[in-house]
């Protein structure tokens, strides 16, 4: 600005003002009002240079300009007006511009005929300016579309390099899972081999145990003899349970317990779990009291042994936590349809009770009450949980409501189908031990067994009761024997040195198939019943057994061969 001042350029101080000013009004932030002051300061300044020296050509822009401020002034009519000055004006000047020019051109236009033209144009214009407009939106759009697809193809890279890396972790997963399954099966096969060869090596010498204390209770011992001698019977009784609860439990986490469908009458076996447990309720005085819907079928179709082990430990459980009160049995019929009955079985006593927290976990495994109830009851918590894998087994569930020194109640409901067998069945009938000893005097039995205590054992209780007995310590030498004797039976080890007993009764069935041959053994039988009976056995008798069966079982075979 100094410049043009020292030069005297009028005009352009004038026209610099004038830009000044729409400098000023251009401007949009938070100091909008100096920026008016601003623009009218400049514009004061432009007007005065215009309106001294007559700039007329300038001066049509400062109408627009001044219309500009009074707007920005919340003017509206006056800024309509000066718009509408600098409209007839720049019209004006424009009409003499075109004047001047077709004068100086040598034509003699028609005034109207430009303004048409100007007016076409103008349109022309007006038309480009919206194709510009139209093809400037077209290319935000194109570009913010690309933008768009580019984000979700970069979302796509990644979302597929996340899956990918899931893809490998899942795998590594699933490895890392085969191993662990295939560890978990090596040792729940090594758990079922430890289970199967601790037990054998458990039941021979509790066979020697037992069978020592029965020859011994025989020989009529002093009372203060005979009164450790049936300590000595119980212990041994105790841990043969024992044993048996942990094999039991074993199979059913192995799932190797199946269901059997045979009939049988419910209120006999009933009644006989009664029996069993009616000395052991008499001990501890209490009184056993069964209260049973006569209305339920006679004959029913089911699993009368796993029926019978669930009412065992669930009737012995009362009895044994319960000292001078009573346990009560209720069997009734929920329903019956067609060949199917529905059951509600319950269990209750006055006994010690279960805590509201141990009531939560009283069915898992090797589970009691309390430290001081194992210490005084006894026991190894395996009874509730055999209940509970047993029921769910026949599609039941037992359930518990106790109150702590006030005694509890189990229940459970089960289905059965009715049987309308009309011949026999063994379930049905008493058993009752009906062994005629006079006439297994004198005969002749061999007994296979390479334990020197067992042989002892074995020997005489058969020779209690006047039955000849000779003993082979191997499977060769009872092969040999067997020819050169004629025996009436053989009592045939499983396990022995050389040959097993399995080998050993195939080479005798060579030879011989009449006479008649009962495994007397430790294994668990359960799972080599069809082995035993392929190879040649009649019968088989687990050690330890009680004297009874074992009479039994040998005159049974006997008059069956």
């Amino acid at each position: 600005m100094p410049l043009l001042i020292s030069n005297n350029l009028k005009y352009k101080q004038a026209e610099l003002y004038l830009f000044e000013a729409i400098a000023f009004l251009k401007l949009n932030n938070l100091n909008n009002t100096n920026n008016l002051l601003s623009a009218k300061a400049a514009f004061n300044n432009y007007n005065l240079l215009v309106t001294k020296n007559s700039f007329s050509n300038l001066k049509i822009e400062g109408y627009r300009v001044e219309s500009q401020i009074a707007s920005r002034e919340n003017k509206p009519q006056e800024a309509s007006t000066l718009l509408d000055t600098y409209l007839q004006e720049k019209e004006l000047l424009y009409a003499l511009y075109i004047k001047a020019i077709a004068k100086s051109s040598g034509y003699d236009s028609n005034i109207g005929d430009k303004d048409e033209i100007i007016a076409s144009q103008q349109k022309e214009i007006n038309k480009n300016q919206k194709s510009i407009y139209f093809s400037k939106m077209t290319t935000g759009l194109s570009i913010a579309l690309i933008i768009i697809l580019s984000l979700l193809a970069l979302s796509l890279f990644k979302n597929n390099n996340l899956r990918a890396k899931a893809n490998d972790l899942l795998k590594d997963k699933n490895v890392e899972l085969t191993i662990a399954k295939e560890k978990a099966e090596r040792a729940s096969l090594a758990k079922a081999e430890f289970l199967s060869t601790i037990t054998h090596e458990l039941r021979t010498p509790l066979y020697a145990v037992t069978g020592l204390t029965h020859l011994l209770l025989e020989e009529d011992p002093k009372p203060n003899q005979k009164e450790h001698l049936n300590s000595l019977e119980f212990s041994g009784e105790y841990l043969l349970s024992l044993i048996n609860n942990i094999l039991d439990l074993n199979k059913l986490e192995a799932n190797k317990v199946e269901i059997e469908k045979t009939t049988f009458s419910l209120k006999k076996r009933i009644n006989d779990v009664l029996i069993t447990l009616k000395k052991t309720a008499e001990d501890r005085k209490n009184s056993l009291t069964l209260e049973y819907d006569e209305s339920i079928p006679e004959k029913l179709i089911g699993d009368p042994l796993k029926l019978s082990q669930v009412l065992i430990n669930l009737i012995g459980n009362s009895v044994k936590f319960t000292q001078n009160g009573e346990v009560t049995i209720r069997i009734n019929k929920l329903s019956s349809v067609k060949d199917k009955v529905n059951l509600h079985v319950e269990i209750e006593d006055t006994g010690v009770g279960i805590s509201m927290q141990k009531q939560k976990s009283i069915f898992e495994t090797f589970n009691q009450g309390s430290l001081q109830i194992n210490r005084k009851f006894g026991g190894s918590g395996l009874g509730l949980s055999i209940v509970k894998n047993l029921l769910e087994l026949m599609n039941s569930k037992v359930y518990l409501e106790s109150v702590l020194g006030q005694g509890s109640k189990f229940w459970f409901d089960i289905s059965f189908n009715i049987s309308e067998d009309n011949f026999g069945d063994a379930e049905l009938s008493n058993k009752a031990y009906n062994i005629d000893y006079k006439s297994l005097e004198k005969i002749s039995i061999l007994v296979v067994e390479d334990n020197k205590i067992n042989q002892m054992i074995t020997k005489k209780i058969l020779e209690k009761h006047k039955i000849i007995c000779k003993v082979a310590d191997n499977g060769l030498d009872a092969i040999k024997m067997v020819k050169e004797n004629d025996f009436k039976l053989i009592l045939m080890d499983i396990h022995m040195p050389g040959i097993s007993g399995i080998e050993t009764t195939q080479l005798i069935r060579e030879f011989d198939n009449k006479i008649p041959i009962i495994a007397l053994t430790a294994v668990t039988i359960d799972e080599n019943l069809d082995e035993f009976y392929k190879a040649g056995f009649n019968e088989i008798i687990p050690k330890p057994f009680k004297p009874e069966d074992f009479f039994e079982k040998i005159s049974y075979t006997l008059k069956a061969s």
